[in-house]
């Protein structure tokens, strides 16, 4: 009689551990079903997709893109070298004919031909030594000077006159004339102001010889302040003319 309710009071507790094990399977079953299962595919599939999408065409664009800025950049530094270069070929050209407008003008306006240079530079060297009371003790000495290209002044380096020659014809004189200091002076501003293109190139400045004049008396003190100057000098004609050694005087 005693045995009989511990029984019964075994199989409801039984019955309930059987229906809560039957609870806790259902939720852990049901977790992975069918749907669950296809959501979750269908998730990675998405995520597939997306970085997929990331390596073969977000990538590949940024990559583009900053190919196509570097190309710009690079386009934008040629094009202004481009323009520079233009710019400086348009400011050279302006340059190259304001220099072959000048020289035409300098040789049109301030060279005279060669026959007529040559008449003029005779009476203009005589005619200072006259107006300035000065003895010409030396020259002039006038020695052709034809002109001459790069080549041939290096060629010609050691020939008399060859340092004053240039790309005009001209005439190298050499003179010594001797007189009061204030004299000499205006000599020489009345040759750099002269109309003709006269260049002085040296200059030689010393106490007049006494050789010729008595040492002692009135006239040794007026030879004593007397100055020798000796001027080497160029001057040029237009080019196309011709100075030859014969039509100089000697």
């Amino acid at each position: 009689m005693s045995e009989q309710p511990a029984i019964t009071t075994s199989k409801p507790r039984r019955a309930i551990q059987v229906s809560l094990e039957r609870v806790r399977d259902t939720r852990y079953g049901s977790m992975f079903g069918v749907t669950e299962i296809f959501a979750l595919g269908g998730a990675i599939l998405v995520l597939l997709i997306v970085v997929i999408s990331y390596l073969y065409f977000l990538v590949p664009a940024r990559s583009n893109l900053e190919t196509a800025k570097q190309d710009r950049t690079r386009l934008q530094t040629v094009l202004s070298s481009s323009k520079e270069v233009v710019q400086k070929g348009q400011t050279t050209e302006a340059a190259v004919t304001n220099i072959v407008q000048s020289l035409n003008e300098f040789e049109s306006g301030r060279l005279f031909g060669g026959t007529q240079g040559r008449m003029d530079l005779y009476e203009e060297v005589n005619s200072l030594i006259n107006k300035n009371a000065l003895r010409n003790t030396s020259g002039p000495v006038y020695v052709t000077l034809e002109p001459t290209t790069k080549k041939q002044s290096t060629a010609n380096g050691k020939s008399a006159g060859a340092k004053w020659q240039s790309v005009y014809p001209g005439i190298a004189i050499s003179v010594t004339v001797e007189g009061q200091y204030a004299n000499l002076r205006r000599f020489v501003r009345d040759i750099e102001a002269s109309k003709l293109f006269l260049i002085i190139n040296a200059v030689e400045l010393e106490r007049a010889s006494d050789t010729d004049s008595p040492s002692s008396g009135e006239g040794g003190s007026a030879r004593a302040s007397l100055v020798s100057l000796r001027l080497e000098m160029a001057t040029y004609f237009q080019r196309g003319t011709e100075t030859t050694t014969e039509s100089l005087p000697q």
